[in-house]
């Protein structure tokens, strides 16, 4: 049965246009499989490039360049543990993640 919508007096042409760049850059990012995967991953914990690569079947170095865009959006952040200085382990900025959450939620729900 089709929705009957509200009958407007006028048109509303002063709408102001809105800020969608937050979750427009956002959506951006994770729109690509590898990084997508890369996130995935890092929920359970840091990882190294080269577990991260054999595990989404990609090049370490393909995996490398993914790491730095989503670094440079500040959702992973990199380290090295302990005594083992050759790796370096990545893992999830989740405060960075929650943010970039929030931002593509208040995208797409509807108000309250």
């Amino acid at each position: 049965m089709p929705v009957e919508l509200p009958v407007l007096p006028d048109l509303r042409l002063d709408l102001p246009a809105p800020d969608v760049e937050a979750p427009l850059a956002a959506a951006a990012l994770l729109a690509d499989r590898t990084r997508a995967g890369i996130l995935a991953l890092l929920r359970d914990g840091p990882h190294c490039v080269c577990e991260m690569a054999a595990a989404l079947g990609e090049r370490q170095n393909n995996v490398s360049n993914h790491l730095a865009r989503l670094r440079d959006a500040g959702l992973v952040c990199a380290s090295r543990q302990g005594s083992d200085t050759r790796r370096v382990y990545y893992e999830r900025d989740e405060a960075a993640c929650a943010s970039t959450l929030a931002a593509l939620r208040a995208l797409l729900e509807s108000p309250a």
